[in-house]
């Protein structure tokens, strides 16, 4: 039984996602329903964490709108998601880069990765 159910989960996994990690600023498409309309809403953020994996798989996005900090969490396999753009890579040293929260200005920033 475990085989069969692993099985329908990797079918479901999707496949066109870009490698992205913690510290990378992303511009997630959402698709968003409002009554029987449908349309599509951007999320620009920096990633702070992925995490688990599988059909599981989650990732959190902070933005700052309007001096408030933004934070949003995605299911990486999820028919929501349109699609998912890496704006920059990040330097960081850190898989889970929660410090981001306390720091403001200049000190919020992430140093950019090259090559």
């Amino acid at each position: 039984m475990n085989a069969l159910v692993q099985e329908i989960a990797n079918s479901q996994l999707k496949s066109d996602l870009p490698a992205f990690k913690a510290g990378d600023r992303v511009t997630v498409s959402y698709k968003i329903k409002e009554g029987n309309k449908e349309r599509i809403q951007q999320f620009q953020g920096d990633v702070l964490q992925r995490r688990n994996g599988g059909m599981a798989e989650t990732f959190t996005v902070r933005k700052i709108s309007n001096g408030i900090g933004v934070e949003r969490i995605f299911p990486l396999n999820s028919p929501m998601i349109d699609k998912i753009t890496v704006d920059r890579k990040g330097k960081v040293r850190r898989a889970r880069i929660f410090y981001l929260r306390k720091q403001i200005g200049k000190s919020a920033r992430i140093k950019e990765r090259r090559g």
